[in-house]
Protein backbone atom coordinates (compact mmCIF):
# COMPACT_ATOMS: atom_id res chain seq x y z
CA UNK A 1 0.00 0.00 0.00
CA UNK A 2 1.14 3.38 -0.96
CA UNK A 3 0.94 6.18 1.67
CA UNK A 4 2.17 9.72 -0.09
CA UNK A 5 0.07 13.52 -0.12
CA UNK A 6 1.00 13.81 -3.56
CA UNK A 7 -0.91 11.80 -6.28
CA UNK A 8 2.45 12.05 -8.54
CA UNK A 9 4.71 10.24 -6.45
CA UNK A 10 1.84 7.16 -6.00
CA UNK A 11 2.10 6.98 -9.49
CA UNK A 12 5.52 7.14 -10.43
CA UNK A 13 5.97 4.70 -7.36
CA UNK A 14 3.80 2.65 -8.86
CA UNK A 15 4.95 2.23 -12.14
CA UNK A 16 8.05 1.47 -10.99
CA UNK A 17 6.72 -1.17 -8.55
CA UNK A 18 5.18 -3.05 -11.28
CA UNK A 19 7.94 -4.04 -12.95
CA UNK A 20 8.84 -6.32 -10.08
CA UNK A 21 6.56 -9.60 -9.97
CA UNK A 22 7.72 -10.05 -5.68
CA UNK A 23 5.21 -6.68 -5.36
CA UNK A 24 1.61 -5.65 -5.70
CA UNK A 25 0.21 -2.49 -5.15
CA UNK A 26 -3.26 -3.24 -3.62
CA UNK A 27 -4.46 0.45 -2.52
CA UNK A 28 -3.40 4.50 -1.94
CA UNK A 29 -4.20 6.57 0.52
CA UNK A 30 -3.64 10.39 0.40
CA UNK A 31 -3.29 11.28 3.92
CA UNK A 32 -2.77 9.55 7.30
CA UNK A 33 -6.05 8.97 8.13
CA UNK A 34 -7.05 6.69 4.65
CA UNK A 35 -3.91 5.07 5.22
CA UNK A 36 -5.05 3.91 8.99
CA UNK A 37 -8.26 2.60 7.41
CA UNK A 38 -6.36 0.59 4.29
CA UNK A 39 -4.24 -0.84 6.64
CA UNK A 40 -7.33 -2.11 8.53
CA UNK A 41 -9.10 -3.15 5.98
CA UNK A 42 -6.60 -4.90 3.73
CA UNK A 43 -3.80 -5.55 5.90
CA UNK A 44 -0.54 -4.88 3.35
CA UNK A 45 2.69 -6.65 4.16
CA UNK A 46 3.76 -3.49 3.19
CA UNK A 47 2.88 -0.44 3.82
CA UNK A 48 5.21 2.73 2.20
CA UNK A 49 4.48 6.08 4.03
CA UNK A 50 5.39 9.90 3.86
CA UNK A 51 5.26 11.53 7.23
CA UNK A 52 4.17 14.58 5.44
CA UNK A 53 0.96 12.95 5.13
CA UNK A 54 -2.21 15.41 5.95
CA UNK A 55 -2.54 14.88 9.65
CA UNK A 56 0.17 12.61 10.36
CA UNK A 57 1.31 11.97 13.54
CA UNK A 58 3.81 9.11 14.49
CA UNK A 59 2.87 8.12 17.97
CA UNK A 60 -0.71 8.46 17.00
CA UNK A 61 -0.63 6.82 13.05
CA UNK A 62 2.04 4.48 12.91
CA UNK A 63 0.78 2.76 16.63
CA UNK A 64 -2.38 2.58 15.32
CA UNK A 65 -1.87 1.59 12.23
CA UNK A 66 0.35 -1.31 14.15
CA UNK A 67 -2.92 -2.00 16.35
CA UNK A 68 -5.28 -2.13 13.34
CA UNK A 69 -2.57 -4.49 11.05
CA UNK A 70 0.12 -6.05 13.25
CA UNK A 71 2.00 -7.48 10.67
CA UNK A 72 1.62 -4.56 8.36
CA UNK A 73 5.46 -3.83 8.37
CA UNK A 74 5.27 1.16 7.87
CA UNK A 75 8.40 1.31 5.29
CA UNK A 76 8.54 5.56 5.39
CA UNK A 77 9.29 7.07 2.35
CA UNK A 78 10.11 10.29 2.92
CA UNK A 79 12.34 14.01 2.20
CA UNK A 80 12.15 14.91 5.22
CA UNK A 81 15.55 13.43 7.44
CA UNK A 82 15.94 15.59 10.82
CA UNK A 83 16.45 14.24 13.42
CA UNK A 84 13.74 14.04 15.45
CA UNK A 85 11.32 12.80 12.23
CA UNK A 86 13.57 9.98 12.09
CA UNK A 87 13.44 8.75 15.86
CA UNK A 88 10.12 9.44 16.29
CA UNK A 89 9.31 7.47 13.33
CA UNK A 90 11.28 4.45 14.56
CA UNK A 91 10.26 4.84 18.17
CA UNK A 92 6.19 4.37 16.67
CA UNK A 93 7.00 1.40 15.34
CA UNK A 94 8.10 1.70 11.24
CA UNK A 95 10.28 -0.97 10.14
CA UNK A 96 12.22 1.17 7.82
CA UNK A 97 13.47 4.81 6.97
CA UNK A 98 14.48 5.78 3.52
CA UNK A 99 14.70 8.99 1.55
CA UNK A 100 13.24 9.79 -1.29
CA UNK A 101 16.44 10.31 -3.07
CA UNK A 102 17.48 6.64 -3.00
CA UNK A 103 17.52 5.31 -6.57
CA UNK A 104 14.82 3.59 -7.74
CA UNK A 105 16.07 0.00 -8.01
CA UNK A 106 16.87 0.98 -4.15
CA UNK A 107 13.09 1.30 -2.91
CA UNK A 108 12.37 -1.79 -4.39
CA UNK A 109 14.75 -4.22 -2.67
CA UNK A 110 14.42 -1.92 0.27
CA UNK A 111 11.04 -2.71 0.46
CA UNK A 112 11.17 -6.62 -0.15
CA UNK A 113 13.29 -6.24 2.90
CA UNK A 114 11.23 -4.84 5.53
CA UNK A 115 8.69 -7.25 3.91
CA UNK A 116 10.95 -10.05 4.98
CA UNK A 117 11.28 -8.47 8.62
CA UNK A 118 14.02 -6.30 8.51
CA UNK A 119 14.64 -2.83 9.46
CA UNK A 120 16.23 -0.93 7.24
CA UNK A 121 17.74 2.64 7.28
CA UNK A 122 19.01 4.67 4.36
CA UNK A 123 22.49 5.56 4.96
CA UNK A 124 22.16 9.07 5.58
CA UNK A 125 19.42 8.88 8.51
CA UNK A 126 22.17 5.74 9.51
CA UNK A 127 24.47 8.40 9.79
CA UNK A 128 22.93 10.44 12.04
CA UNK A 129 22.69 7.52 14.50
CA UNK A 130 25.80 6.90 13.88
CA UNK A 131 26.99 10.64 14.89
CA UNK A 132 24.93 11.29 17.75
CA UNK A 133 27.24 8.05 19.28
CA UNK A 134 30.78 8.82 18.22
CA UNK A 135 33.58 8.67 20.30
CA UNK A 136 33.23 9.40 23.70
CA UNK A 137 35.35 12.08 25.43
CA UNK A 138 37.87 10.76 27.78
CA UNK A 139 36.88 12.74 30.47
CA UNK A 140 33.10 12.01 29.81
CA UNK A 141 32.89 8.78 29.27
CA UNK A 142 29.03 7.32 28.81
CA UNK A 143 27.05 4.63 30.70
CA UNK A 144 29.85 4.32 33.49
CA UNK A 145 27.81 0.98 34.55
CA UNK A 146 28.82 -0.56 31.38
CA UNK A 147 32.24 -2.38 31.00
CA UNK A 148 34.12 -1.03 28.18
CA UNK A 149 34.09 -4.44 25.92
CA UNK A 150 29.61 -3.53 26.76
CA UNK A 151 30.35 0.32 25.62
CA UNK A 152 31.85 -1.20 22.27
CA UNK A 153 29.21 -3.41 21.58
CA UNK A 154 27.04 -0.31 21.76
CA UNK A 155 28.60 1.44 19.57
CA UNK A 156 28.51 -1.36 16.81
CA UNK A 157 24.75 -1.67 17.72
CA UNK A 158 24.21 1.86 17.08
CA UNK A 159 26.30 1.26 13.88
CA UNK A 160 23.94 -1.05 12.23
CA UNK A 161 26.08 -4.02 12.60
CA UNK A 162 24.71 -7.66 13.21
CA UNK A 163 25.67 -10.12 16.03
CA UNK A 164 27.71 -12.08 13.31
CA UNK A 165 29.92 -8.82 12.11
CA UNK A 166 30.33 -7.66 15.78
CA UNK A 167 31.48 -10.86 16.62
CA UNK A 168 34.11 -10.76 13.45
CA UNK A 169 34.63 -7.01 14.59
CA UNK A 170 35.81 -7.98 18.21
CA UNK A 171 37.10 -11.10 17.54
CA UNK A 172 34.85 -12.52 19.77
CA UNK A 173 32.12 -15.89 19.53
CA UNK A 174 28.17 -14.95 18.06
CA UNK A 175 27.31 -16.33 21.88
CA UNK A 176 29.47 -14.00 23.34
CA UNK A 177 28.03 -11.07 21.82
CA UNK A 178 24.53 -12.30 22.43
CA UNK A 179 25.61 -12.58 25.73
CA UNK A 180 26.96 -8.82 26.27
CA UNK A 181 23.75 -7.43 24.10
CA UNK A 182 21.60 -9.14 26.77
CA UNK A 183 23.53 -7.53 29.85
CA UNK A 184 23.14 -3.87 27.67
CA UNK A 185 20.21 -4.29 27.30
CA UNK A 186 19.17 -5.37 31.30
CA UNK A 187 21.39 -2.62 32.41
CA UNK A 188 20.04 0.24 30.05
CA UNK A 189 16.34 -0.82 31.04
CA UNK A 190 15.33 -1.51 26.87
CA UNK A 191 14.19 -4.05 25.36
CA UNK A 192 15.42 -4.28 21.85
CA UNK A 193 17.92 -2.25 19.48
CA UNK A 194 16.64 0.63 19.42
CA UNK A 195 15.52 1.48 23.10
CA UNK A 196 19.48 1.36 23.48
CA UNK A 197 19.98 3.58 20.90
CA UNK A 198 17.80 6.30 21.45
CA UNK A 199 19.18 5.57 25.47
CA UNK A 200 22.70 6.23 24.63
CA UNK A 201 21.71 9.31 21.92
CA UNK A 202 19.75 11.01 24.88
CA UNK A 203 22.31 10.99 26.71
CA UNK A 204 24.86 12.36 24.48
CA UNK A 205 22.06 15.31 24.04
CA UNK A 206 21.87 15.90 27.44
CA UNK A 207 25.34 16.52 28.01
CA UNK A 208 27.61 19.27 27.17
CA UNK A 209 28.85 19.28 23.88
CA UNK A 210 32.82 17.88 23.59
CA UNK A 211 35.37 20.50 22.48
CA UNK A 212 36.25 19.37 18.98
CA UNK A 213 40.27 18.58 19.87
CA UNK A 214 38.69 15.81 22.16
CA UNK A 215 37.28 14.27 19.28
CA UNK A 216 38.58 11.68 16.85
CA UNK A 217 37.45 10.23 13.50
CA UNK A 218 33.65 11.32 11.99
CA UNK A 219 30.92 10.42 10.17
CA UNK A 220 30.96 7.08 8.43
CA UNK A 221 28.55 5.84 6.36
CA UNK A 222 26.76 2.81 7.48
CA UNK A 223 26.52 0.97 4.24
CA UNK A 224 30.18 1.22 3.61
CA UNK A 225 31.39 0.41 7.56
CA UNK A 226 33.26 -2.77 7.68
CA UNK A 227 31.02 -5.55 8.87
CA UNK A 228 27.96 -4.07 8.16
CA UNK A 229 24.97 -5.64 6.33
CA UNK A 230 23.63 -3.71 3.19
CA UNK A 231 21.10 -4.57 0.12
CA UNK A 232 22.21 -6.61 -2.45
CA UNK A 233 23.68 -4.74 -5.20
CA UNK A 234 22.03 -1.68 -3.47
CA UNK A 235 25.60 0.31 -3.08
CA UNK A 236 24.66 3.23 -1.22
CA UNK A 237 21.29 3.59 -1.02
CA UNK A 238 20.24 1.23 2.34
CA UNK A 239 21.81 -0.59 5.08
CA UNK A 240 20.37 -3.00 7.27
CA UNK A 241 20.10 -2.86 10.90
CA UNK A 242 18.64 -5.84 13.10
CA UNK A 243 16.70 -4.09 15.42
CA UNK A 244 14.54 -6.98 17.73
CA UNK A 245 16.26 -9.86 18.21
CA UNK A 246 19.97 -10.29 19.97
CA UNK A 247 20.70 -13.49 18.22
CA UNK A 248 20.95 -12.88 14.75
Amino acid sequence: MLADAQPVVRKGLRALLSSSAEVTVVAEAGTAREAMKGAASLRPDVLVLDIELPDFQAGVTLQEIARVSPSTAVLVFTAVEDEGSVFAAMRAGARGYVLKSCPGDGIVRTIRGVATGEMILGPRVADQLIAQLGREPRNQQLFPELTARERQVLELIASGMRNGAIATQLHLSPKTVSNHISTIFNKLNVSDRYEAIEVARKARLERPAPSPDRVSGGSVRLAHRRGAASLPEMGDSAAYADARSTKR
